[in-house]
């Protein structure tokens, strides 16, 4: 059964509406030397619609955060009289970055979602609830960590009258889920897909730690991602080569690892011999509160 998930932590105020008219809605760029057929390039971009009304009411950047390689993703609803926003993957280093930016949008946050539990650094959610009160933290049921609001698949997390919808896409970690704007006249076109690190682009997250498996996280993405439209823009946590955006049908035709049937899937990532991630000790207990190093080890319970 779907939830829909629509939470009201701030009372009505009046907060600026002077918005930066620039709306960045990035769109992959394609190199057209990179394919060897005109149809074969179709099949990656898929059949490109023509801008929603959603499209046009979406405020959206991409932020990065360069120690961990990460990516925060800001999406306010700018035909809201609110204008309200969610931020995806904050991370703790760049809070006040983020803050001041959505101060000087004039945007009103109402949830720091994260992905999952991430390895590689502490999340900002934690911070951004000290410095912004009302705001909510958002994270899978399934990742058995702190939060204030736990989704499940099937659910919508709205910001004004836009969606994301919820997808478990486990694998990588056993609570991941993949964030994807909704799908209707009046939301985003084409679709974003927020990955985590379910799918990369050109690649996955590893499997090896954190409850990981190779044949859900391949499960996952043929089934919950690579089903999207193939205009359908992917995101995700992180780039370590400078890629910014793909989308659902070039992943499905040149991903080194998910382009292969699942037993070559799994023997790739059988043998990757990655090193230990160095932050992972600190980052995972850090993110199963919140990030909110202080209550490590405390018995607190969930808002």
């Amino acid at each position: 059964m779907r939830r829909m998930i629509r939470l009201h932590p701030y009372p009505s105020s009046s907060l600026s509406r002077t918005v930066s008219s620039a709306r960045a809605l990035a769109f992959p760029s394609l190199c057209f030397s990179k394919y060897s057929s005109v149809s074969k390039l179709r099949s990656a971009m898929g059949s490109y619609c023509t801008l929603s009304k959603g499209s046009s009411r979406l405020l959206f950047r991409q932020l990065f955060e360069k120690e961990s390689a990460t990516y925060t993703y800001l999406l306010a609803d700018l035909a809201h009289p609110e204008k309200q926003a969610v931020l995806v993957d904050p991370v703790d280093k760049t809070v006040d970055r983020d803050l001041s930016l959505i101060k000087d949008l004039g945007l009103k946050l109402i949830y720091a979602m994260n992905t999952h539990v991430h390895a590689d650094h502490v999340t900002g959610t934690g911070l951004i609830k000290g410095k912004i009160p009302g705001v909510k933290s958002i994270i899978s049921k399934a990742s058995k960590s702190k939060a204030d609001v736990f989704v499940e698949a099937g659910d919508k997390i709205y910001f004004g009258d836009l969606f994301l919808e919820v997808r478990s896409t486990p694998g990588h970690t056993v609570g991941c889920v993949t964030y994807v704007t909704g799908d209707g006249p009046d939301q985003p076109c084409p679709r974003m897909a927020f990955t985590g690190d379910t799918l990369l682009i050109r690649g996955c997250g590893r499997t090896d730690f954190q409850g990981g498996c190779s044949h859900q996280l391949y499960k996952s993405v043929h089934s919950q991602i690579f089903t999207l439209p193939k205009d359908t823009l992917v995101y995700p946590a992180h780039d370590y080569r400078g890629f910014t955006v793909s989308t659902v049908g070039e992943e499905m035709l040149y991903n080194p690892r998910l382009t292969k049937d699942e037993e070559s899937f799994k023997e790739i990532m059988a043998n990757l011999n990655l090193s230990y991630p160095k932050m992972i000790d600190v980052a995972v207990p850090a993110n199963m509160v919140c990030g909110l190093q202080d209550l490590i080890g405390r018995q607190t319970e969930p808002v």
